[in-house]
């Protein structure tokens, strides 16, 4: 009976740990995945890189790669 006769107390001390797991695992969440941001820029910027006729593609496609850098910062990431 010592069990299950004093459920107020074991009750109380369940709920308390668990509404801070489920906002700790809701805020990752919120957050998107790298590589699911900035297809767009991120294709062009690739594109770029891999079919440049230039010695220095970096130079080439500075534009292209500022413009995915921006992307990327707007969503909290650094590139």
């Amino acid at each position: 009976m010592s069990l299950f006769g004093t459920s107020s107390g074991s009750t109380e001390s369940a709920p308390a740990s668990n509404p801070p797991t489920q906002s700790q695992t809701a805020a990752p969440a919120d957050k998107p995945k790298p590589c699911c941001v900035c297809k767009t820029e991120k294709a062009t910027r690739d594109d770029c890189m891999l079919f440049s006729k230039t010695e220095d593609p970096t130079q080439e496609c500075k534009s292209t790669i500022d413009q995915y850098k921006s992307c990327m910062a707007g969503f909290g990431f650094k590139v």
